[in-house]
């Protein structure tokens, strides 16, 4: 039996429901659910035309090499994982997976993943995949993670590939309106993810992870992130202004930029001691809506665009 059969089957034959969920949680379902909805928004804007079939196996290409990519990082930053409050208790950790399984499950999805998307599409969205998970295996997790306090700003950039991956699917280009999406995910990453860190500070500063709220404190962190969303806007009207979908669009995607430009400033405002954690968390949460609602704008544009034009 070979090395990678051992591994599936430790993980999936036979196993209590507690161990398969143990497994499951090495591939990140709440990262993924995010990468799989913004890959399939730009599966169903793209220009063109994919068999149904198809389509979902391209979106199951990208669910796959985001999983990927997340049990690798769990597997090198296992480590850091021990130390934070709100990741001691991962799988590898907590000690309910092996650090050897979790690797291979990584690297075994990772080429299939990519396999698949050649396969079912085009080599553009293959390598696109590719990328992505290389890009966020190596260049965030093992060289930027630990060493800058751009390491969000920098890795985020794995996390903006999926609607550029999905639109390559089906248009087997990337195309301006794709470099736009992942531009607009790429800009939204590190206010998203400072608004975290400025009420989770403890946690970075203990597991000596140099975050920007740690290396250079909250006013330094707030002023970024209100650089940051001043930055996006612009980018989040961008597909109406190119003309890829209508004023829809456009109008929800004013309403929430200038919504999150007013909690940006709002925790700009705010004292920068543990008082000052409540407007972060809400910027926090509020950043999750903004992603969510905006991508969902795209697709709904979209699709009242093709009924009116009959």
């Amino acid at each position: 039996m070979s090395d990678t059969t051992q591994i599936l089957t430790r993980a999936f034959d036979e196993a209590p429901a507690a161990r398969v969920r143990d497994y499951l949680d090495l591939l990140k379902p709440r990262v993924m659910s995010l990468v799989v909805f913004t890959g399939l928004v730009g599966v169903a804007i793209a220009p063109g035309h994919l068999h149904p079939f198809t389509a979902g196996l391209a979106v199951l290409a990208i669910a796959l090499g985001s999983g990927a990519a997340g049990a690798i990082n769990m597997w090198y930053e296992r480590d850091l994982d021990a130390l934070m409050t709100r990741t001691a208790n991962r799988p590898l950790p907590a000690g309910r997976v092996a650090p050897d399984d979790a690797l291979g499950l990584g690297v075994l999805l990772s080429i299939f993943s990519v396999l698949l998307m050649a396969v079912s599409t085009n080599f553009t969205a293959a390598a696109l995949l590719a990328a992505a998970i290389l890009f966020y295996v190596f260049v965030y997790t093992i060289w930027l993670k630990r060493r800058t306090p751009q390491n969000i700003v920098i890795g985020g950039a794995a996390g903006a590939f999926p609607p550029m991956i999905g639109w390559a699917a089906v248009s087997g280009d990337i195309s301006t309106v794709g470099l736009v999406l992942f531009g607009l995910i790429f800009l939204w990453t590190p206010p998203h993810f400072w608004a975290l860190a400025l009420y989770r500070s403890d946690d970075y500063r203990r597991a000596g992870v140099p975050m920007l709220p740690v290396v250079a404190g909250p006013r330094e962190t707030k002023r970024q992130m209100l650089i940051y969303t001043l930055l996006l806007a612009p980018v989040a009207l961008a597909p109406t202004l190119l003309g890829a979908v209508g004023w829809f669009y456009g109008a929800v995607a004013v309403a929430l930029s200038l919504a999150f430009v007013g909690h940006a400033v709002a925790v700009w405002r705010a004292p920068d001691d543990e008082e000052g954690h409540a407007p972060a968390r809400r910027m926090f949460r509020f950043s999750l809506l903004y992603l969510a609602v905006l991508f969902a704008a795209l697709p709904l544009d979209h699709l009242a665009a093709r009924m009116l034009a009959g």
